[in-house]
């Protein structure tokens, strides 16, 4: 080799970052209370809302407008905060989100009313919108791509626990103390979280550091923050992993805002449930989402340790997850066993589970680190659009319906077309390796990358 060419190798391979295993699962453990507290701050005004609406003394319809005015700003912040993302660290931002949290739950302690209550969840919204990408670039500091699925479900698992666990909690509180204390409750437990995070939450090793690999023009990557390579958003935006990995989470959302506004009516006026035994389903239904992630982690390591690309591996299971809801969406409202419908419901809003963590690995395998928060900010921003379009889509279709089981039927078919169409598109389209290669990413010839 020569001089010249030894010394540009040198300078263009970075070292391996030094793990640490303990502190790369206990970041994990935080990010996961920090996805329960994230729960538990947004379904408070669902949990509370009887109390708040008859104190209030408030219509359908207000307390319909303060639910929706959480996405006014939600998709937007989280947009910006993600290329916010190349320039401060996830020890700041996810300092500043929870400490908004914590403020948004502040206004109606001091003055309860429509105005203080729009405010608390705009803002709440606003603080929230980043919190599910920017945690996941978090947790990716600490995980070499090979070992990030169980850490990924385990984040994604945190609003599944949230169902689990905060979810009774919350309800005990308001019921036991009115519903203001568990705003108060959740304000300080929002606090301390941010507290401890300051503390413990460093960056770690694998923050801005793709070690040797280089662009097509030849520049290295190093392992100081932006010393990596740079591409137009243009380019990264339009490849077919990130488009698919948008439409895989875009289908996932659609059944995820229609299960937090939707199937708890759909369960106790369609299946004529008491609250307790809907609450109870909703829970199942959870545990197995949370079930699922954990056992398709394992899964999908051992399949990319074995040499299976990660198109098969991570791509087509966040797929095929999206399209077996959305058939099972179609179905149970034509099933007239009850058990049988139940089960269809549980594969319909529970398979999801899978997609959400799954489109994050698949986009970060073509981003650069440098960019992966910002290009992580977008496809969050853009699959968390169907927050702001289903749930009132949905009202509309069951007002118009001859009945409500009619208009019931006309949602969810329309909820199964747009996941099987975003779960088809995400399954042709996801190629991680080829456009790694395409982008300059990796070393390998083309005819490997496929």
């Amino acid at each position: 080799m020569a001089p010249h060419t030894a010394a540009h190798a040198r300078h263009t391979a970075a070292p391996a970052p030094a793990p640490d295993r303990r502190r790369a699962w206990l970041i994990t453990a935080l990010i996961v209370t920090f996805m329960v507290i994230n729960f538990a701050d947004k379904s408070v005004l669902g949990l509370a809302a009887v109390p708040i609406m008859d104190e209030l003394n408030l219509s359908n319809s207000t307390y319909g407008l303060i639910s929706s005015s959480f996405y006014f700003l939600f998709s937007l912040s989280g947009l910006l905060v993600g290329f916010l993302s190349t320039s401060l660290s996830s020890r700041v931002l996810l300092f500043g989100m929870t400490l908004l949290w914590a403020v948004a739950q502040l206004p109606v302690l001091a003055v309860a009313s429509v105005p203080t209550l729009l405010a608390g969840r705009i803002l709440l919204g606003a603080a929230e919108g980043p919190a599910a990408s920017m945690s996941m670039h978090a947790l990716y500091k600490w995980f070499p791509p090979e070992r990030r699925a169980l850490p990924s479900a385990l984040q994604i698992g945190g609003a599944a626990l949230g169902t689990l666990i905060a979810a009774p909690l919350v309800t005990w509180l308001i019921e036991a103390y009115g519903w203001r204390s568990a705003y108060a409750v959740l304000a300080a437990v929002s606090a301390i979280w941010a507290l401890v995070w300051w503390q413990a939450g460093h960056d770690g090793p694998y923050d801005h550091a793709r070690t040797g690999t280089r662009t097509r023009t030849g520049t290295g990557t190093g392992t100081g923050k932006g010393d990596g390579p740079r591409l137009p958003y243009r380019r990264l935006l339009s490849t077919g992993t990130v488009l698919g990995s948008i439409a895989s989470a875009f289908g996932a959302a659609w059944a995820l805002s229609l299960s937090h506004a939707w199937l708890p009516a759909y369960l106790r006026t369609e299946l004529d449930m008491s609250a307790e035994s809907a609450a109870t389903t909703i829970s199942v239904i959870s545990g197995y989402g949370l079930l699922l992630l954990l056992a398709i982690s394992p899964v999908v390591d051992a399949l990319k340790a074995r040499g299976v690309s990660s198109r098969w591996s991570s791509g087509a299971a966040q797929s095929i997850a999206v399209c077996v809801a959305a058939c099972a969406m179609a179905a149970f409202p034509f099933i007239e066993s009850t058990g049988a419908r139940l089960i269809l419901i549980g594969l319909a809003f529970g398979t999801i589970a899978i997609a959400v963590p799954l489109h994050y690995m698949t986009t970060a395998e073509v981003v650069p680190t440098s960019q992966r928060g910002a290009v992580f900010g977008i496809v969050a921003g853009i699959g968390t659009l169907p927050g702001l379009v289903a749930p009132s889509l949905t009202g509309h279709l069951i007002d118009a319906g001859e009945t409500p089981a009619h208009g019931y039927t006309a949602a969810f078919l329309t909820a199964a077309a747009v996941m099987l169409v975003a779960g088809l598109l995400a399954l042709t389209s996801i190629r991680p390796e080829r456009d790694a290669h395409r982008l300059g990413l990796d070393h390998r010839p083309a005819g490997e990358a496929h």
